[in-house]
């Protein structure tokens, strides 16, 4: 739903790709900086955020790749449900390729009532 209202505010197409299921979802700097996170903190209590934060923010590679790092601190609603009739209102395309995970969520056409 969100996505639909980011579309329609934008006006862009937008393309949502997925993994599928048991698939990795690390990509490759990620998987390359994970190492250096973990040796970076190697023997250091994980004793609260403050902590953990601070050891990710200071972690660089040997190649002088340098981490940014922050807590959000903000809350977010959990428990959303979306209804069948709310989904019906998605301007969505599955992709040839696996439609199931991939899909292009268009904007709706703008009506002449809307401009005025």
């Amino acid at each position: 739903m969100e996505l639909q209202k980011f579309a329609d505010q934008s006006g862009l197409n937008l393309s949502v790709c997925h993994f599928p299921p048991a698939t990795s979802k690390w990509n490759k700097i990620e998987h390359r900086l994970f190492s250096f996170i973990s040796s970076n903190w190697r023997g250091e209590p994980l004793r609260d955020y403050e902590t953990i934060v601070n050891l990710i923010a200071e972690t660089t590679t040997a190649k002088g790749l340098t981490v940014t790092c922050r807590l959000d601190r903000r809350k977010y609603p959990t428990g959303r449900k979306v209804t069948a009739e709310e989904m019906q209102q998605v301007n969505i395309y599955p992709d040839k390729f696996h439609g199931e995970w991939n899909y292009v969520i268009k904007p709706h056409p703008t009506r002449l009532s809307d401009i005025s």
